[in-house]
């Protein structure tokens, strides 16, 4: 497939304002797209608006249709036509799965694949009538390898990868592009007081940003981030359950959103994201 410019396109990215949506932007930006974005916190958006000086960034909730559509409408007026939408907006909870209290099981579930799936549906009614566009969503390794601890965050983006494949496939041939993005670990704000996996690095957001960057210049339907955990995750597909499993455990997987949790590092994340 020949490789597409970035420069150029009209990129809006959710949850934009901080960690990966923030490095995406950046990235995006350094190689010559036109980039908007939209995030909850109004007060980090005017932040990271100014530090790049982007002509569209608002405030923005993924779970309301109305907030939603106005972003959109708001970026097609000013910067023209959305090329690329980056559904980037995900939270997560940690604690055990049967103890996690219905109102956050409501709000992972609300904004990783609600969000997702209204973000996708609103993008695409623009983009398939023009025959050209790009749905890029980002999903997580624990979409394809469940972890303990995280059980809601893993079900949401095993939905994200579920619904991301369906819609493509329902789509083929029309001209419009979706693909997810699957990072291990990264080092934000979303994994604050949570160690690592043994035998592997976190990856940075900016690792992530590159990640994007690439599937716009040049489509597919899932990248691992980094390359390495996607050979990793295929791998244990043709193993026995009780051993992919076993394995997972020994290098440690199964400690890091449970017992190994430094809760008090968390504070500010789950106040801020509703997920306390």
């Amino acid at each position: 497939m020949k490789r597409v410019s970035v420069a150029g396109k009209v990129v809006a990215i959710t949850g934009g304002a901080r960690g990966i949506g923030l490095a995406t932007a950046t990235v995006l930006q350094s190689l010559g797209a036109a980039v908007a974005i939209g995030d909850i916190d109004r007060s980090a958006v005017k932040e990271a608006s100014s530090r790049l000086g982007l002509e569209v960034a608002r405030r923005l909730d993924v779970t309301d249709r109305r907030s939603f559509t106005d972003f959109l409408d708001t970026v097609q007026d000013r910067l023209g036509a959305v090329d690329v939408l980056v559904n980037n907006a995900g939270v997560i909870a940690v604690g055990d799965a049967v103890e996690e209290a219905d109102a956050v099981t409501r709000r992972v579930l609300d904004v990783n694949v609600y969000g997702v799936i209204l973000g996708t549906k609103l993008a695409a009614e623009r983009m398939l009538p023009r025959g050209r566009g790009h749905i890029i969503n980002i999903a997580s390794l624990g979409g394809v390898q469940p972890v303990e601890g995280i059980a809601t965050y893993c079900a949401t983006k095993h939905a994200v990868l579920g619904y991301t494949d369906a819609v493509r496939m329902e789509n083929r041939g029309r001209g419009v592009h979706f693909s997810a993005i699957l990072p291990t670990l990264v080092n934000t704000e979303m994994i604050a007081g949570v160690g690592h996996v043994k035998g592997f690095k976190n990856a940075e957001p900016d690792d992530v940003a590159r990640a994007v960057a690439g599937v716009i210049a040049k489509p597919k339907p899932r990248v691992f981030v980094p390359r390495s955990v996607g050979r990793a995750a295929a791998s244990r597909r043709f193993m026995p359950q009780r051993v992919s499993e076993a394995m997972a455990r020994a290098m440690g997987s199964g400690r890091l959103f449970t017992r190994d949790v430094e809760f008090d590092k968390r504070t500010s994340y789950a106040r801020r994201t509703g997920t306390s």
